[in-house]
């Protein structure tokens, strides 16, 4: 048996007026959705916990298996497992954003204008990066360079408990009411500063300016962890396989749970992203192993950016390039078993996660459907004979061993 597990980040999202009352999923073209979900289980999934925040990072770890009560950490450790930084039990790694501040004439104050600096390309980022390591980096502290606009920072013998707010979360707000509040709020803030001062002006933010791009003139702290422990994804099923994303928080989560992380060239994370790649390489995987996690950021962005056009364009990019290829190719798998769903909706208007339950559906090759006149959208949570899972963590066992 094949299982493929089909992720688009951020999918889901609510009715918007200008849609004439439709979700962006509802208004996409999305043919190979539709045709999967005709021939397929339909239900919702609750993929955040109550009363936890409704990150990539729970919801993830929530449908590949782990309960997020008792395996999450934080999200930047497992950032850190991507990028190669190897964490000690004492390390408290934080998701360091290079953002971009609007400030007052004085610089007194500060509002929070865009959580990715313009996607800032890795190659500007990186440079930002390295220079306040060396000048704001210490024996305790090291700051190490991602992908984009994500990077990471990691305190020897820091301090966790600490409150800190993602920056896609207070677009357009006075950062004043959300900067890290806790222990070690202190160390926190002043690097904040620091950085601020260290990039106004930079070359890097300069040339970007001069091509009315966003610069990175601030880092911005969040998602702060330790290393979590986890049983690898075989121990815990018995079945071995790969994991595709540009993004390093998913990575790392197949990392640590024994996956072999595949590189697709132009994977970027965003709406250029290389969406026929990532789907050939699941396939060519499923020749050496028996599971493929193939998850798909752009749709998440487009709702952070607030751009409800964007948004249709990565569902239906999504839909014929990763999607499409991979029904075209299971053909050739033999049995198989693919399970499609949003991680979490990230409402246009919102412009931020919430934890809302997902649709999904579950395909299985051996199972004769009846077919159906169904769209693959947040519709079919309310299907008579729709399944329920209200712990989320609970679809994987019922997706790989069917109860």
């Amino acid at each position: 048996m094949k299982y493929i597990v089909i992720v688009g980040d951020g999918m889901a999202d609510r009715p918007l007026r200008e849609l004439g009352g439709k979700t962006p999923l509802q208004h996409a073209s999305t043919p190979n959705m539709d045709r999967l979900a005709a021939q397929s289980r339909q239900g919702r999934v609750r993929t955040i916990p109550e009363g936890m925040h409704p990150g990539s990072d729970v919801a993830n770890l929530s449908i590949l298996g782990y309960d997020p009560r008792i395996y999450y950490s934080g999200r930047a450790p497992l950032e850190a497992a991507s990028i190669g930084v190897k964490l000690e039990d004492d390390d408290v790694a934080f998701r360091c954003n290079l953002v971009t501040l609007k400030f007052s004439p004085d610089r007194s104050t500060a509002v929070m204008e865009d959580y990715s600096s313009g996607h800032i390309t890795t190659e500007e980022a990186a440079r930002l990066i390295k220079e306040i390591d060396a000048e704001l980096g210490t024996d305790k502290i090291r700051f190490y360079p991602g992908v984009s606009y994500r990077h990471l920072m990691v305190w020897s013998k820091g301090l966790a408990e600490v409150e800190c707010v993602p920056p896609h979360d207070i677009l357009g707000k006075d950062i004043v009411d959300y900067l890290p509040v806790g222990k070690g709020e202190e160390v926190l803030r002043k690097l904040m500063r620091d950085s601020a001062d260290l990039l106004d002006g930079h070359p890097v933010n300069r040339e970007r300016e001069r091509n009315g791009k966003n610069p990175g003139n601030s880092i911005w702290f969040w998602g702060q962890g330790k290393k979590p422990a986890i049983p690898t994804f075989k121990e815990k099923y018995g079945v071995g396989g790969s994991l595709i994303s540009a993004v390093d928080l998913t990575r790392g989560l197949g990392i640590y749970a024994g996956f072999s992380i595949l590189n697709v060239p132009g994977m970027t994370g965003y709406l250029d992203t290389n969406y026929k790649g990532k789907a050939e390489a699941a396939l060519a995987s499923l020749k050496e192993t028996d599971f493929v996690y193939i998850h798909v950021e752009s749709p998440d962005e487009a709702g952070h950016s607030g751009r409800c056009e964007d948004k249709i364009r990565a569902i239906e990019d999504f839909d014929r390039l990763v999607v499409g290829t991979v029904m075209d190719g299971a053909a050739d798998l033999g049995e198989c078993r693919i399970l499609l769903l949003p991680d979490h909706p990230t409402p246009i208007e919102l412009r931020t996660h919430t934890g809302d339950p997902v649709p999904f559906v579950l395909f299985d090759s051996r199972e004769e459907m009846e077919k159906r006149d169904v769209k693959f959208d947040e519709e079919i949570t309310k299907m008579p004979d729709a399944l329920s899972f209200e712990d989320g963590y609970t679809l994987m066992d019922f997706f790989i061993k069917g109860k």
